[in-house]
């Protein structure tokens, strides 16, 4: 009865080793797994930053896209200003022009006849 029981006080040694390293592992994969779990919410913390930052980002596009819209038109909108306007300045050059065609013509009449009124005037004091 003596040997059965250190026989089985050893096996109850052996298996209470056991169960400690069990014990002891078991303490290892639960601070890797809460190791684990810290990461995975650091993780995920990160992850919605990132599509924070990204909406944000998407939202700033959107409107940077919105205004440059606005911009293409006021610069559509004024270049026509611009086309009238050179249109406009167009035929007042052409309007000067022909105004200074008809000046040089009229200067020529009137010195013409500032000839003639002055031969006629000559003529007439000779007479």
């Amino acid at each position: 009865l003596q040997k059965e029981l250190l026989k089985y006080k050893q096996e109850a040694r052996n298996l209470q080793g056991i169960k400690d390293a069990l014990q002891q592992r078991l303490v290892q994969q639960d601070a890797s797994v809460l190791q684990l779990k810290q990461e995975l919410l650091r993780a995920n913390m990160d992850k919605e930053e990132l599509h924070n930052q990204n909406v944000d980002l998407q939202r700033k596009v959107e409107e940077r896209n919105r205004l440059l819209a606005e911009y293409k038109k006021e610069l559509c909108q004024k270049d026509r200003h611009l086309q009238q306007y050179q249109t406009k300045l167009d035929e007042m050059l052409r309007q000067l022009s022909e105004a200074s065609y008809q000046q040089v013509d009229l200067e020529q009449e009137l010195e013409h006849r500032e000839a003639l009124l002055a031969h006629c005037m000559k003529k007439e004091a000779e007479e």
